[in-house]
């Protein structure tokens, strides 16, 4: 009998064992959970995955698998890559209630980094985000961010007070804490391409390679045992493109990059050298999940999981609670105005466009940006009515679709999704349309952009909605497109160079020109003007209001455009079916015939080859001046 209660209990004890191994892992091994470009998805919203609608997301629903991952790991760090505001109507209320900072807080996030969006509402938003984050007695997440600079000549007013928010909230350079009994240290780091898509600003940022190693130093002098980066700079297939594994090479130190800003979803984590790269897509579809264990005095991957944050999942009671409160406030700060509440159905979508996940993936014609195109021309022309000035070409870049269309119903929010980004002079949420004119040079300038540079500079893909060209991607760069024309949708028409042409496009459009004409060292330069012609010299004095005086946001001019379209059977507007296909705006030759690319060139394309040919016959002089040179020196030899 004694015996067997001697195995009972020594079976007792190896099951506790077990379980005990399984909750916490192996000792000093670390848990990290993840998430970044949340993009103030706070509830669960629809996407396509496969041909499958599904829902995916949540704020609610990520808590509850948090919680899930708590319960199997022994302390985990909790971490979010940035860009955690500005994406959806929440947005509206990030001045006012901070959303995120909160729920990030009470989710028990350990820390998380300003993402370039993080600055659309100018100084003054984030700084007013910050405030109502210290005043509302709620609990908040850590923010570090290691390579902003507020020390600039002729700082401005909003600046300085950002600046003195900035050091009452507690941001810094970075932050050290303890986890399993791993001492953890974690910078926060803003990209270069993150930085040139930050316009509104103000601040500087101090190269995110040279602060790191400079944050880096720091850190192991305080004798932390991991070095964590979140970095707001992102990955791609492009390696000289790829900010963050340039990173890892240059910054040999950090054991960890938590890799934001492109939206990328790496199922398996880049490893360079010593250092793990972690994505876990955007939106919060996923709740990203790393485990490590020491390795002498670096870290191993022993474990790496994407979580699908799902309907699998149930809501959290008390999310939901303060959820429901933040879309009251949305209701009644914002959406008041506009004669709106945030489910309203506006309108019903018998198909669904190109999913978000896709969206400008590809050189072709949008579909989805073309309807947003007529949206605008339309808006315009019902605010002038017998006044109106006819708009020639709506521009849509691909960095403002922010999410598509499904087939179904549509409400204000998801309308609000596709086109959420910025701020305008007024200061509330949404960026406002603006008039310019543009010559037709320029416009001409403006297709070979698309055509050109957007493979290398993603913002600068364009949909120019009223006129149509014709480019080859295998052409000569900057010579690419081979005809444009004015299109109405049925009739085309040519383009003069020296005429003024009326172009409509939103604000943030307006101030990435610059960053356009800087990389490209001034040779694609689009100077927009007024109808006398001349030069505007501040975009703000250029929106467009409509009879209220209020300023016409791109949004909302989606929204009635998707309002006024026929009836359904259920009195539900209806999106008609020529936006279910290609109109003929933009035509791709993927011809690969030599001779195709040595046709119609144009000055940018004779200059390249000019300067080729130059480099040809230098190169060719200079070999045949070496080898008369050894020639010479040759000894010779009497026989």
């Amino acid at each position: 009998m004694i015996k067997h209660i001697k195995k009972f209990t020594l079976s007792i004890i190896a099951l506790t064992f077990l379980f005990t191994n399984s909750i916490q892992g192996s000792e000093n091994d670390l848990t990290i959970l993840f998430t970044h470009d949340i993009h103030d998805n706070i509830e669960p919203y629809s996407m396509e995955i496969d041909g499958e609608i599904v829902e995916r997301g949540g704020i609610s629903r990520l808590y509850t698998a948090i919680l899930n991952e708590k319960s199997k790991a022994a302390d985990p760090l909790i971490i979010d890559g940035g860009d955690y505001s500005q994406g959806t109507l929440f947005q509206s209320i990030f001045t006012s209630h901070a959303p995120m900072l909160h729920l990030f807080g009470m989710l028990g996030y350990d820390a998380t980094t300003y993402g370039n969006h993080e600055f659309d509402f100018r100084p003054q938003g984030l700084d007013q985000s910050l405030q109502s984050a210290l005043g509302s007695g709620m609990k908040v997440v850590d923010i570090v961010s290691s390579n902003t600079n507020y020390d600039i000549e002729d700082k401005s007013d909003a600046l300085s007070e950002l600046e003195k928010t900035v050091d009452d909230y507690g941001v810094q350079d970075y932050l050290i804490v303890e986890k399993n009994g791993v001492k953890i240290g974690i910078m926060g780091l803003m990209g270069l391409e993150a930085d040139s898509n930050a316009p509104m600003a103000e601040v500087e940022f101090e190269n995110y390679i040279s602060a790191a190693k400079r944050v880096s130093s720091e850190l192991k002098e305080q004798g932390v045992d991991m070095i964590v980066a979140l970095s707001h700079a992102g990955t791609s297939e492009n390696a000289k493109q790829s900010e963050d594994e340039i990173l890892a090479k240059e910054v040999s130190d950090i054991d960890v990059i938590l890799s934001a800003h492109s939206h990328t979803l790496l199922n398996e984590p880049i490893r360079v050298g010593n250092t793990t790269i972690i994505s876990a897509g955007r939106y919060g579809q996923n709740l990203g999940k790393l485990v490590v264990s020491p390795s002498g005095k670096r870290w191993d991957v022993k474990e790496y999981e994407i979580i699908p944050i799902d309907n699998s999942l149930e809501k959290n009671v008390e999310v939901e609670a303060l959820i429901d409160t933040y879309k009251e406030a949305v209701n009644q700060e914002y959406l008041n105005k506009y004669g709106l509440a945030f489910e309203d159905v506006i309108a019903y979508a018998p198909y669904s466009f190109t999913p978000a996940t896709k969206l400008s993936s590809t050189q072709e014609e949008e579909p989805l940006a073309h309807l947003i195109g007529d949206a605008y021309i339309k808006a315009v022309k019902e605010i002038e009515k017998d006044n109106y000035d006819p708009v020639d070409i709506a521009v849509v870049p691909s960095g403002v679709l922010r999410d598509s269309i499904t087939e179904g119903n549509i409400t204000v929010s998801d309308a609000f999704k596709i086109l959420p980004l910025g701020v305008g002079k007024d200061g509330i949420s949404g960026y406002p349309l603006l008039s310019v004119y543009l010559s037709g040079k320029e416009i001409k300038l403006a297709a070979e952009i698309d055509a050109s540079i957007s493979p290398i500079l993603s913002f600068a893909k364009l949909y120019l909605t009223g006129m149509s060209y014709d480019f080859n991607p295998n052409r000569i760069i900057l010579n690419k497109v081979t005809d444009v024309k004015l299109f109405d949708g049925i009739n085309k028409s040519e383009i003069e160079d020296d005429k003024l042409y009326r172009v409509v496009a939103d604000l943030y459009t307006a101030q990435m020109l610059s960053v356009v004409n800087d990389q490209s060292f001034g040779l694609l330069s689009i100077t927009p003007k007024d109808k006398d012609g001349k030069l505007v010299t501040d975009f703000e004095d250029h929106i467009i209001y409509d009879n209220n005086q209020e300023e016409l946001k791109m949004w909302v001019a989606l929204t009635d455009y998707l309002k006024g379209f026929d009836k359904n059977a259920d009195g539900v507007s209806e999106i008609p079916e020529r936006y279910a296909n290609y109109q003929g705006y933009k035509t791709v030759d993927q011809s690969s015939a030599v001779f195709s690319k040595f046709t119609k060139l144009n000055v940018f394309s004779l200059s390249i080859i000019g300067i080729i040919l130059f480099l040809i016959i230098l190169v060719g002089l200079l070999v045949r001046f070496i080898y008369k040179r050894i020639k010479r020196r040759r000894p010779k030899y009497s026989k």
